[in-house]
């Protein structure tokens, strides 16, 4: 019982009464143009009635302009307290929607300007009337005697009526908006495609920001220990591994900048194009910093051009910096080989301690490199393999298309 009444107490039923008033008063211009329209064509006085179906057409136009809906919506997360969201830009739409609940609204608006005002008026003025000592009702023609207590029983059932009226109302109001207002499939298909969109950008961002920042930070904490063990004995050298820091951070931080920007949608710059051919400076970065590289290339990496190449880069940075992370400080082999079929990258590096593999030094591991990197390996449609090579070794293998290179 007491359930059934809490739509009667709420606020938002008489906020949804107001949404439902304002599209009638709204609608009233509409009305006069069709009746006039219609007492211009008939002439006939009872013409009204005719002006009716006219009214409907031309409110259902009315809804057509793609800033009626906006309008609505606003309106109806405003008063209906509803989740519409907004329109999606250049999605396509069912146009017949919003003409519907523009009728409808304005329907329902009236109905409650009538109906809810003669049970209104009913309620206050049968008491005054009785106290009078008469009371009559009349209702389209219809009248009745009301006399004794019974005038104040109809007082009160008007007034209770006219509260159930404004609840049905702002609930049917409440229960056509998301249904009429609300996303066509069309538009959520859009909707949804536009999200995974932004899902598969932010990861393709999050992917650039480990592999630079996480190279980086290895590579100079590597060379800021190198500086401070040589830096009384051999200051050319620690100033060397200075200078290596510097450089190293300054990129980290145009990568940094870019996917900020990026995050932010704001005009963050042209991003950073780092590619197989930028190879020898990453690895003079890493001997820098201590590290033993052995590198070994066939096959003309400048064809490798674009998507491929870029990737590439970042593969074989990652797959360095687990080295220098999880390495035993043994050599480091890193092999590239450009074919005109696939392009291959090998890394591979000593196990520190007898270790399994990543995660066995002492560097703090986050978990997110291999799998970001087999997952950037499967978007290109390569193979990917990682894990013991030989005797207290690890080896990273990535094999990629050359179609990819455009």
């Amino acid at each position: 019982m007491i359930k059934g009444l809490r739509p009667l107490l709420r606020g938002s039923t008489y906020t949804g009464v107001l949404f439902a008033v304002l599209g009638a008063l709204a609608a009233l211009p509409v009305a006069m143009v069709a009746l006039g329209m219609t007492l211009g064509v008939s002439g006939r006085p009872d013409a009204v009635w005719v002006a009716l179906p006219l009214w409907a057409l031309l409110l259902a136009v009315a809804g057509l302009p793609r800033v009626v809906r906006r309008v609505l919506v606003a309106g109806a997360r405003r008063l209906l307290g509803v989740a519409v969201p907004d329109p999606v830009k250049g999605a396509a739409t069912e146009r017949w929607r919003t003409p519907v609940f523009v009728v409808a609204h304005v329907a329902l608006g009236w109905t409650v300007l009538i109906g809810g005002s003669t049970l209104l008026v009913m309620g206050v003025a049968l008491p005054g009337r009785w106290a009078e000592g008469s009371a009559r009702v009349s209702l389209f023609g219809w009248g009745a005697e009301v006399t004794g207590v019974w005038a104040w029983v109809i007082a009160v059932l008007s007034l209770l009526l006219a509260v159930v009226l404004f609840a049905g109302v702002s609930g049917a109001l409440r229960w056509l908006a998301p249904r009429l207002l609300g996303p066509s499939p069309a538009e959520r298909l859009a909707m949804a495609a536009e999200r995974e969109r932004l899902l598969a950008e932010r990861n393709r961002l999050a992917h650039e920001l480990h592999d630079s920042i996480g190279h980086t930070l290895t590579a100079a904490t590597i060379q800021a220990a190198v500086a401070g063990e040589v830096l009384a004995d051999d200051p050319a050298a620690a100033r060397a591994a200075m200078r290596s820091i510097e450089e190293s951070t300054r990129a980290a931080l145009e990568d940094l900048d870019y996917v900020l920007g990026a995050l932010r949608e704001e005009q963050s710059g042209t991003a950073p194009t780092r590619t197989l051919t930028d190879l020898p400076e990453l690895v003079d970065r890493l001997r820098h910093a201590g590290a033993v590289v052995e590198p070994r290339t066939t096959g003309d990496l400048a064809q490798v051009q674009g998507t491929l190449s870029r990737a590439a880069y970042r593969i074989v940075q990652e797959g360095l910096t687990n080295a220098l992370r999880h390495g035993g400080g043994g050599p480091i082999g890193l092999w590239v080989a450009a074919g005109p079929e696939a392009l291959e990258l090998s890394v591979v590096n000593g196990v520190a301690g007898g270790g399994a593999g990543p995660g066995s030094s002492g560097f703090p591991t986050s978990g997110h490199g291999l799998p970001g990197l087999a997952e950037r390996v499967r978007l290109l449609h390569g193979e990917f393999e990682a894990g013991p090579y030989g005797e207290g070794q690890w080896r990273l293998a990535v094999r990629l298309p050359m179609r990819w290179s455009a």
